[in-house]
């Protein structure tokens, strides 16, 4: 039997789907009946949703299988299929230009969704709303301004940032948000855990590094156990 290079094979039309479904494909072509044909297309199709990582990209969209396999057969598969067939130049067909925004940001410290969360803030009529996403903008824009800056920036400048952005019809008093700490409250909670827990975990790594270069000082073997009032005194 004389080996089959690769060199010698006909090319992969879509590589994803393998060599071996094109092969198939291949003798789907050959059968002459057209429902015997249909049928183990859909055996085919089965078959690749098993086995073919792609199917599952295509279960969104299952015409999508059907185009490939119209295209692995050069176009040329009579077969009840339950979509139209491509024509050829879905495979010249190039994709659609995505828009770029073409708008600026004023405060790009502060980002575009700012400016769109505010112009959602400023569609609510209720006043209590209004206060509480003004709040929930101020944590925002506090929290993207540290990101990338050292320095922390003033409450009056947030408030005056969102009265501009907002043409002045969101508005707070500066007075409250200071004296109820509106703008760092959900801030300082995670902040101060994580330097809490961070505290904890470096006292108890010190700890025991000092108990080692103790034992190592007095020529004594560090034992973990030692501290353990149950251990028995032969161990």
């Amino acid at each position: 039997m004389i080996a089959e290079y690769n060199t010698q094979r006909d090319h992969i039309i879509l590589k994803e789907y393998g060599r071996n479904v094109q092969k198939i494909i291949a003798y789907i072509r050959t059968i002459p009946d057209k429902d015997k044909r249909t049928e183990m297309a859909y055996t085919l199709l089965e078959l690749i949703k098993q086995l073919a990582p792609v199917a599952k990209e295509a279960e969104e969209n299952p015409q999508r299988m059907w185009d490939d396999l119209f295209i692995i057969a050069d176009f040329n598969l009579d077969v009840n299929s339950p979509y139209p067939i491509p024509e050829r130049d879905i495979l010249f067909k190039k994709p659609m230009k995505m828009p770029y925004p073409q708008s600026e940001v004023r405060y790009r410290h502060y980002g575009k969704n700012i400016e769109r969360l505010i112009k959602e803030a400023m569609k609510k009529e209720d006043p209590a709303d209004r206060e509480e996403a003004v709040i929930y903008l101020g944590k925002l824009m506090k929290t993207f301004y540290s990101s990338w800056n050292k320095e922390t920036l003033d409450d009056s400048v947030i408030l005056k940032d969102i009265k501009i952005l907002s043409q002045g019809q969101l508005t707070l008093n500066i007075d409250k948000v200071r004296e109820d700490n509106l703008f760092e409250k959900l801030y300082r909670e995670r902040s101060g855990n994580n330097n809490n827990n961070k505290q904890r975990g470096q006292g108890g790594e010190q700890g025991d590094r000092r108990d080692r270069n103790r034992d190592r000082r007095h020529g004594k073997p560090f034992n973990k156990n030692r501290h353990n009032p149950h251990r028995r005194r032969d161990q």
